[in-house]
């Protein structure tokens, strides 16, 4: 018998004498309880990251904490988009190949390079390859009319100042730092980093580099290496990982390490190994005189013997000591955490349908995760699981993909279809709702806020096409709802008429907000425009949105009780895609006036005619209504931190927010 062993044994004989007995889990709970448990009482105590500032250059792979607005407008004038001569283009409409035109350098013609600014007056870029410049350099001949805006990068065409550029949690990489420096936002604001202390403990335990191999093989120790999975972890999560000395297995000792850790600036404690039920395993018990015990055990396997708790408000984990079983609780309790802490969506793991080569038995009342070699046979993917063993640290790296056998399961047979989460290639889904239709500020707004608000993978994304659009794309199964505001000229209700004309299957109608339309006019209204009739006048230059959008169908209807016909408005066919769009041309002087929000207006410093007030609604697919992300987007949608955001924004009306004003059965 070794030395160690006589050890053990003595141990174990003195704990009986003194009539010590081996720690009881609390109860199993399902994980997803388990969770849900310890980020409730997490959100309770108030526990969250701080915000700081930090200079664009160092802003890579960090997070942003909240919305990031562009500073400046991208271009900031009207630039050339090619060398050559800046003219008005309406001097130049009589030019053709049987007519050359000759224009005057300096008065008529202005030489530019590509990126400079356009001299006052000037709308089009005619390029130098079109040129023939006289012998005196004092004219240049063009044989072909520019039409306005030709080669013309125009104000805002790439972005427009206060245009929300980053929502928060938005992880910043190369391309966002491009577009943050191209509007000019030199420092971002983002989320301090979670510092996590691992603490490993185990009185067998030895750090990785001074273990002898002798030792290791003659038994006298085991090395420590679960630190650098875990603090591998938590780095690509994009928290700071401190590994703390190995502490023995001593209650004391351990309180001692939780306390100093959190002395010493951690926001996160996790500790490895101790939080089994064994005779020495301490970590429930520390917790429990520390703070407070939430869970000990998840009716997981691996993953059983899990701890969570806090400790004067910062979150605290117990997870095994083998390694197999520890990344489970990891995964599954601190990366989620992290990801929420930063206002970021933990990764989804990529799934592919497969089969079983062979038949899987699984203890009932327990989820069991089993890691899977993947092959394609016969377009077929197979699926082989690998050892099982809780401290098989190869299956880790082995693994191609990982299922879960559900608690209700005695196992699966072979053959049997089974779902399984990609590791390699680390693809990532995220479940993104995408919305297409008519745009408005609070879409962006209420995508900040769902990922706020959620643990899930949520998010919103939106595409502007205009109102028709978006219950076309709708009809052809390409998003999960649309954005329209479309009123019906025979009886004056938004939306219903476009819906049964449009859509077959049936919907939901929810409204998200009443806004106000008005006129965009330049700061004091140099022009005095008070209303859709000075549309018609001379000295007024119209910018309008693209058609089908409700905007435009507004417009129409609003020129039709005027008896007002479109032919006679300057730039009605001038079109833009956004609201936001429409006050960068006012504001750039591209236009006097255009059709749009009140919100939109009042983020570029314009003044706002009001024309009425309109119903912009949400158009949701029955299928679509009960699933858990849509539900996740009406609880934003009727929180009061969205009403009052809202609200703040000006020209909008939120007494029906959140109703469902209309189900359509479809035909």
């Amino acid at each position: 018998m070794t030395t160690q062993a006589t050890d053990a044994g003595r141990d174990i004989a003195r704990r009986l004498e003194k009539g010590q007995k081996r720690n009881t889990y609390l109860d199993l709970k399902p994980l997803a309880e388990a969770r849900d448990l310890w980020f409730a009482a997490i959100e309770a105590s108030g526990f969250a990251l701080q915000e700081e500032e930090v200079p664009l250059p160092e802003a890579r792979r960090r997070v942003t904490s909240r919305l990031v607005q562009a500073a400046l407008s991208s271009p900031p004038f009207h630039a050339a988009a090619m060398d050559g001569i800046a003219v008005k283009a309406e001097t130049t409409f009589s030019a053709s190949t049987r007519h050359p035109l000759d224009l005057q350098v300096g008065t008529q013609a202005f030489w530019i390079n590509t990126g400079q600014k356009l001299p006052e007056g000037c709308n089009a870029v005619i390029m130098i390859e079109n040129l023939v410049a006289s012998p005196s350099g004092e004219s240049v001949r063009i044989e072909r009319a520019a039409f306005p805006w030709q080669h013309v990068r125009k104000l805002g065409e790439d972005m427009v100042h206060s245009e929300i550029l980053l929502a928060p949690g938005t992880r910043i990489g190369p391309y966002e730092i491009g577009a943050l420096a191209a509007a000019r936002v030199l420092s971002v604001p983002v989320c301090k980093k979670p510092v996590v202390a691992i603490i490993p403990s185990g009185s067998e335990i030895v750090p990785l580099m001074q273990a002898r191999e002798e030792d290791l093989c003659e038994g006298r120790c085991w090395p420590e290496f679960n630190s650098l999975i875990f603090a591998s972890l938590v780095e690509e999560a994009g928290a700071t990982a401190r590994v703390c000395d190995i502490v023995p297995d001593d209650p004391d000792l351990l309180q001692k390490a939780v306390r100093t850790a959190l002395a010493e600036g951690a926001d996160i404690v996790l500790l490895n190994a101790g939080s089994s039920a064994g005779s020495r395993d301490y970590t429930a018990h520390v917790l429990q005189t520390l703070g407070t015990l939430l869970v000990h055990g998840i009716a997981v396997m691996p993953g059983k013997p899990a701890v969570l708790g806090l400790v004067d408000g910062h979150p605290v984990i117990g997870a095994p000591g083998y390694p197999v079983s520890a990344t489970i609780v990891v995964e599954e309790f601190l990366l989620p955490l992290l990801a929420r802490l930063q206002h970021t969506i933990n990764p989804a793991r990529q799934t592919i349908e497969a089969r079983l080569c062979q038949p899987l038995p699984s203890r009932p009342g327990m989820e069991e995760r089993i890691r899977v070699k993947l092959g394609d046979v016969d377009g077929t993917v197979m699926a082989v699981p690998l050892a099982r063993g809780a401290g098989t640290v190869t299956s880790l790296s082995r693994a191609d993909g990982m299922l879960a056998v559900p608690a209700a399961s005695e196992g699966l047979d072979a053959g049997a279809a089974v779902s399984v989460a990609l590791l390699r290639p680390q693809e990532t889904i995220r479940s993104a709702l995408l919305a297409i239709g008519s745009h408005d500020n609070t879409l962006d707004l209420l995508d900040s806020l769902l990922r706020r608000r959620t643990s899930l993978a949520c998010s919103l994304t939106s595409v502007h096409v205009g109102s028709l659009g978006g219950l076309q794309a709708l009809e052809r199964h390409q998003c999960h709802l649309a954005g329209s505001h479309l009123l019906n000229l025979e009886d004056g209700v938004y939306n219903r008429q476009a819906i049964r004309d449009n859509i077959s299957e049936p919907v939901v109608l929810l409204r998200l907000v009443d806004r106000v339309q008005g006129l965009m006019v330049r700061p004091g209204n140099p022009l005095h425009i008070e209303g859709i009739r000075d549309l018609v006048r001379e000295d007024v230059t119209f910018i309008n949105r693209q058609r089908g959008s409700g905007t435009r169908v507004l417009l129409d209807c609003l020129l039709g009780r005027e008896g007002i016909r479109a032919q006679a408005i300057r730039g009605y066919r001038d079109e833009e895609f956004t609201h936001m769009n429409v006050a960068a041309a006012v504001l750039s002087g591209r236009a006097d006036t255009g059709l749009g929000v009140l919100s939109s207006a009042r983020a570029l410093g314009l003044d706002f005619i009001p024309i009425g007030v309109e119903e912009y609604d949400l158009v949701i697919p029955q299928r679509f209504f009960e699933d858990s992300r849509m539900q996740a987007l009406l609880a934003t949608i009727r929180s009061r931190v969205f009403l009052d955001q809202v609200a703040a924004m000006g020209g909008y009306g939120t007494e029906k927010t959140g109703q469902v004003v209309w189900e359509y059965e479809g035909r």
